[in-house]
């Protein structure tokens, strides 16, 4: 569902990314691991399509970003660290706004179908997003890409200023996105929700990924070590 070949993004002198050579596969989540500057972002967004690439290419569903930069924003769904919604209108309303640039018309019913998928309460759904916490404007954003059906999901540093038990209700729900088939690639510094949640970890240093490993290989004690070491 997801692949880059030889990603790479050069600014002047400085190589940002390096030749990434990355694949996930439908249902599986991808955490990308690595300090500030190790490239995770860059190849989010170059797979987003928001920058290009130096040179390599990268796929979602065999669609060339390179080639069709707008064709793979309809099976991308990009949820950043800080969702950006309007404050001045309810979740319901966001969903049904969004839900509609992306081509689809759903009834309130639906809407509210959706947002109860992702664990928010109905008492919020009718309630001015200004007063939501991180947490449920990620929810909403989640409930967005559900709305439009995206098969690939992109998460940067999601679980970044939730409190425990937000993070533990965020992780439960990417796990079900990927028991539904979604493929999910997740930038993130939480080792251990990495560990927690993801099918593989890739570890990236200096634009590189310097290791590849499943998840269930490590404990999150061993996975902490492993990072520690790598970077």
């Amino acid at each position: 569902m997801l692949k880059t070949i030889n990603l790479h993004k050069k600014y002047n002198d400085f190589t940002a990314l390096h030749s990434l050579n990355l694949e996930v596969k439908k249902g599986e989540i991808f955490a990308l691991l690595g300090q500030n500057g190790a490239g995770k972002s860059t190849t989010i967004n170059i797979i987003l399509g928001l920058i290009k690439a130096t040179s390599g290419d990268a796929f979602i569903h065999d669609i060339s970003v390179n080639d069709h930069p707008q064709k793979i924003k309809q099976h991308l769904a990009y949820i950043p660290e800080t969702v950006l919604l309007y404050p001045h209108l309810t979740g319901i309303e966001n969903l049904d706004f969004f839900s509609k640039i992306a081509g689809f018309n759903y009834q309130k019913e639906e809407l509210s179908a959706l947002l109860l998928r992702t664990g928010l309460q109905e008492t919020a759904h009718h309630k001015a997003l200004g007063g939501y916490s991180k947490g449920m404007r990620q929810k909403v954003g989640i409930a967005i890409a559900l709305a439009k059906d995206a098969k690939v999901l992109l998460l940067d540093e999601p679980t970044s200023g939730l409190d425990p038990i937000a993070t533990a209700e965020f992780t439960e729900i990417v796990r079900q996105l990927g028991k539904e088939d979604r493929t999910v690639l997740m930038a993130t510094h939480d080792i251990f929700n990495a560990a927690s949640v993801a099918t593989h970890i890739g570890i990236m240093k200096q634009g590189e990924l310097v290791q590849h490993v499943p998840s269930k290989a490590f404990t999150a004690q061993e996975l902490q070590e492993l990072y520690l070491k790598t970077i």
